[in-house]
């Protein structure tokens, strides 16, 4: 199994743990600066040189060296869950990508005829019902992550804590697990307790949102989106991830933590 979604500067200063719609974007190319002292041209998960990834076959045995002896600090960061679903729904269900079509080829083809969700049209222009339809794509989600039909889940929307646990079970420690919603004061620990070739000011770094730009602008407040049966169907996803990374369960609009990580819960309880 090894380590997916691990990424490693090639100073081996910092480990992290790629949790999708976490500030990935940002966090690798701050990892990819810290080392060359200048950004990656492009996005960062396209990078095949400057940073060694997991999914880089020549990377793998430096990765699992460097975890399996906890030679570096490791960390990730995690997200209010439910500002993270909603945040993949505008960007990989009603965004054109990149590379000009829709994300995953039949897949948003597949959510409109099978459950009735709406993505505004073919360029994802067009005015539609975002709740009704975030919330038909949220019982999609669902079903893909409780019966794997009718497809395997995606990285986007599957629990952080999955993500999370793969890096521990298979031998790994993290030192530290920062929120997004306090991104600069939980990175600025990071940087402080390594050593980089080039100095970062956190002030002065762009956020590399990778995803800004490609949906709809979401129109209403967080709880809008969620009824009850929205909020059980969340409740029944990531359960895990309000409990283990402390987030609000009761008020959708508070996408603060209540409380800091508690990490030897995390270890304890995804270490199984």
């Amino acid at each position: 199994m090894g380590f997916p979604g691990t990424w490693m500067t090639e100073s081996e200063s910092v480990v992290y743990r790629v949790v999708p719609k976490c500030a990935c974007s940002t966090i690798g190319q701050i990892m990819f600066y810290s080392d060359h002292g200048k950004f990656f041209d492009g996005d960062i998960h396209d990078a095949q040189a400057g940073m060694h990834k997991w999914a880089i076959e020549a990377s793998q045995p430096l990765i699992e060296a460097n975890v399996k002896g906890h030679k570096s600090l490791a960390f990730t960061c995690v997200r209010n869950p439910y500002a993270r679903i909603l945040s993949s729904f505008f960007d990989k269900i009603c965004g054109v990508q990149r590379n000009g079509k829709r994300y995953r080829g039949n897949l948003v083809p597949m959510l409109v005829q099978r459950y009735g969700a709406e993505v505004g049209g073919p360029e994802g222009k067009d005015d539609f019902d975002q709740i009704a339809s975030f919330r038909r794509f949220l019982l999609f989600a669902r079903d893909t992550i409780r019966f794997r039909k009718p497809m395997e889940p995606d990285i986007h929307w599957s629990a952080m804590s999955g993500h999370i646990s793969t890096f521990i079970v298979n031998g790994g420690r993290y030192d530290q697990i920062f929120f997004t919603e306090k991104f600069d004061e939980g990175m600025a620990k990071v940087l402080k307790k390594i050593k980089t070739k080039h100095k970062i000011d956190l002030k002065k770094i762009p956020r590399f949102n990778e995803s800004e730009g490609h949906g709809p602008k979401r129109l209403h407040k967080v709880s809008d989106y969620f009824d009850d049966l929205s909020r059980h169907l969340v409740w029944e996803i990531y359960k895990k991830d309000f409990q283990l990374f402390k987030y609000d369960f009761d008020d959708p609009d508070n996408k603060m933590p209540l409380a800091e990580v508690d990490l030897d819960e995390v270890h304890r309880k995804l270490g199984d």
